[in-house]
């Protein structure tokens, strides 16, 4: 039995997404293989090559993956998928395009979002927006699996794994890259930070979203919202929390005017402390937070950005 892991990374540093797929790979049992893509492979399989328990590293590199295309992504993957028992993708937006892709091409059920392995071919994953877990078997002989990586813990980077190439697919000719937008910024990013503050329809506009923005510098913080403020238009995709968000799993998490609907509940329940400030005491955010707080949002954040 040998597991594959497809690891994502932006050409310099490996996602620290990775270790903790490699954690999943390792509760699965049977050697890990970690599956490199991009135009540029050099330095981060050898930061996937210490991963602890990976015992390889393959490297496809090409131009054709330096936008990370799902069409390519999952070709790629497929050309190999033979040799594997498991094929594992971090449920992410990458790993959500590419996964469904290989599953289909290999005739077998995708596992959504997996947050624990209880044996080589059964899992559990969140069902009904995180308010039920389901226990799923697979009797597939390749299992394709998407994992919430914020269930797993990272692995050490221990090991010492041999790199080797192997041959990039041909890019596909139906899908063409154009450009993108790249926001940036300086704050911890949004799925591996430590704090998290996010704003909900309680913070009127884009003023008060910007005096949260300030609060979060000073403490360190990276910066979420609701799907609800983001069709608003007063916050970007990349900040939002939620079922059809990012999933995250700080060690604080404080909500700022957000009521608490299940859709985003289910993005942050994981969080080690969740601090909730709501005017509405009624709000079903306080059914899940460890600490609430009854107070209009903005005068809070005034009073803590005095106090610090």
């Amino acid at each position: 039995m040998t597991v594959l892991v497809v690891g994502e990374h932006n050409g310099q540093v490996l996602n620290p997404a990775v270790a903790s797929l490699v954690k999943a790979a390792s509760e699965i049992g049977g050697d890990i293989h970690v599956l490199l893509m991009g135009n540029d492979c050099a330095a981060v399989s050898n930061e996937a090559a210490k991963l602890t328990g990976v015992s390889k590293v393959l490297t496809a590199t090409a131009d054709s993956f330096a936008h990370h295309i799902a069409e390519n992504s999952a070709a790629q993957v497929l050309s190999i998928a033979s040799n594997y028992s498991h094929i594992l993708f971090s449920a992410d937006s990458s790993g959500k395009a590419a996964a469904p892709r290989v599953a289909a091409k290999l005739d077998v059920a995708q596992i959504s979002e997996i947050v624990k392995v209880i044996a080589a071919d059964t899992f559990k994953r969140p069902i009904y927006a995180g308010a039920a877990i389901a226990s799923v078997k697979s009797l597939d002989s390749i299992k394709v699996l998407t994992v919430r990586t914020t269930n797993f813990d990272a692995v050490t980077s221990e090991g010492d794994a041999p790199i080797e190439a192997v041959e990039a697919v041909a890019p596909t000719t139906k899908v063409t890259y154009i450009s993108s937008q790249k926001i940036e910024s300086n704050r911890p990013d949004l799925q591996s930070a430590k704090r998290v503050i996010a704003g909900g329809r309680g913070l009127a506009d884009e003023k008060e979203f910007a005096e949260m923005e300030k609060l979060a510098d000073k403490l360190n913080a990276a910066v979420g919202t609701t799907r609800a403020v983001v069709d608003a238009g007063m916050a970007p995709n990349d900040w939002q929390i939620g079922q059809t968000g990012k999933i995250i799993a700080p060690d604080l998490y404080i909500a700022l005017g957000i009521s608490g609907a299940i859709q985003h509940v289910a993005g942050i329940k994981d969080a080690k402390v969740i601090v909730a400030i709501n005017k509405d005491p009624e709000a079903p955010i306080f059914e899940v937070a460890d600490y609430g707080l009854v107070a209009d949002a903005m005068d809070v954040i005034h009073q803590l950005e005095t106090k610090l």
